[in-house]
């Protein structure tokens, strides 16, 4: 019965990682584009006052005094965990011509944010990767204050 598992995991990562390169932009928005735009804002190139802004919306904060819409991007976001060495994870975290690489916690935050939105996975040799790219969210402080579930939408292209 686990062999069956894990042949169907198998085919389900290899037909993931097969389609993600031809798949359209994929949007998410509300909690899940808050979060995204949330862990990335703070290596971003975001100016300090945009990234506390961020920072405290997604601490839960909504009453916050700064009102411009907010636009979190990078260029490409590639994360990595392992099957086989249970402690290995990390991200690389490219915007324009700056690349952030982070390890343990913060990389699998990141990781877990990216299949929470739903980025396919591909996996190799032990290796199970989440990668999308050309990711822009944008954050809108007045309406999150509504507490509407609006005021946060991303679009990316799934993989790199």
């Amino acid at each position: 019965m686990k062999l069956g598992k894990l042949a169907v995991l198998t085919v389900s990562l290899s037909l993931a990682g097969g389609t993600a390169a031809s798949a359209a932009p994929t949007t998410v928005s509300g909690s899940t584009a808050l979060a995204l735009a949330g862990v990335v804002a703070p290596y971003s190139l975001l100016p300090s006052a945009e990234k506390k802004a961020v920072a405290a919306l997604f601490e839960g904060n909504s009453k916050i005094s700064y009102a411009k819409k907010i636009t979190v991007t990078a260029d490409k976001i590639v994360c990595r965990t392992s099957n086989v060495d249970i402690t290995a994870r990390s991200c690389e975290l490219t915007f324009k011509t700056t690349t952030r690489n982070l390890k343990g916690r913060k990389a699998n935050e990141i990781y877990a944010t990216e299949v929470m939105a739903g980025v396919p996975s591909d996996g190799a040799a032990g290796s199970i990767f989440e990668a999308l790219s050309k990711l822009s969210c944008t954050l809108d402080p007045k309406v999150i204050k509504e507490n509407a579930g609006g005021g946060a939408d991303c679009t990316f292209e799934p993989g790199n």
